[in-house]
């Protein structure tokens, strides 16, 4: 039995993808930020460290000894109003974690790193692959890119894996992310919703697709080394998803833009090429956009 760790078990992500990795027979550690009351499903172990605190970090991975790691922890939401938090959780953390697990001893197989489609900015000409060039457009881009480049640092010591995650969705995710408060709207029949640009336009998935391919690349040796776009290689504007939830709800309501959440510096467009990752672990089954807003919307409160 291989030993994995998550740092971020306690995330929308982490969730999701330590009941994956349970089920596929590995043993889950967690790692947390803060003491939590319960246990999350398919952990075997939490463990407690701010990823500041790199004396700690080590600590966890010497005595955790895993054979893979997925670092899902971050700060993820690219509106978060402090910056300093931002860079401090999503670069400095990182390499917490990173020098950790290099002075470990661990028998390393994979460590896959999270960071985010965001670091092409406002690109332009069509579908995006791994090659195009980053162009970060917002602090959270920039401490993402940042922490791939952090990652390089460690390139000849651990088995590192960057993924490039688009925009995806599910059951649990927080009402501070577009979809959900979306769904949150329709589940209480609201009039009205207030939303910024409704014209933007992005690569959309199903939480359960991510974790899938996630599991694929920590359990694909021909991926360490690389990065990899995760996304479902189609894009939909805030119009489609609204069009979606009044056709599978039911139900119609007023949609009125404020200002306050149109930012100056939104990335228009984020589409996704899944080609090398279709090489490379293989294709996975699609959840279509509608399948997930059906699966939202229909949950039990």
């Amino acid at each position: 039995m291989s030993k994995v760790l998550i740092s971020g078990a306690d995330s929308f992500t982490g969730r999701y993808l330590a009941v994956a990795l349970h089920k596929a027979g590995h043993e889950v550690h967690g790692l947390i930020r803060e003491p939590m009351a319960g246990s999350i499903a398919g952990v075997h172990t939490l463990h407690v460290v701010d990823l500041a605190d790199a004396a700690g970090l080590a600590e966890v991975a010497r005595d955790v000894q895993p054979h893979k790691v997925a670092h899902l922890a971050a700060i993820s939401f690219v509106a978060h109003g402090d910056v300093a938090a931002i860079y401090a959780t999503n670069v400095v953390g990182t390499r917490n974690l990173l020098e950790a697990l290099a002075s470990s001893k661990a028998p390393l197989q994979s460590v896959l790193l999270a960071s985010s489609a965001n670091v092409y900015g406002n690109s332009v000409g069509g579908v995006l692959d791994e090659v195009t060039p980053p162009a970060p457009a917002n602090d959270y881009a920039v401490s993402k890119l940042a922490m791939e480049y952090v990652a390089r640092l460690y390139a000849d010591r651990l088995p590192i894996v960057l993924s490039r995650p688009f925009n995806y969705t599910g059951v649990g995710q927080a009402e501070s992310f577009l979809i959900p408060k979306i769904v949150s709207h329709i589940r209480r029949r609201a009039p009205v919703i207030e939303l910024g640009n409704l014209h933007v336009a992005r690569d959309f998935s199903d939480v359960r697709s991510v974790v899938q391919l996630y599991q694929r690349l920590l359990d694909t040796p021909a991926a360490v080394g690389q990065t990899f776009n995760v996304c479902s290689g189609k894009a939909w504007t805030l119009d489609d998803v609204l069009t979606m939830v009044r056709q599978i709800s039911g139900h119609d309501f007023e949609v009125r833009v404020n200002p306050a959440f149109v930012r100056a510096n939104e990335v228009k467009t984020l589409l996704g090429s899944r080609a090398k990752l279709d090489a490379v672990v293989g294709m996975v089954p699609e959840i279509a956009l509608q399948d997930t807003l059906r699966w939202m919307l229909e949950q039990k409160a």
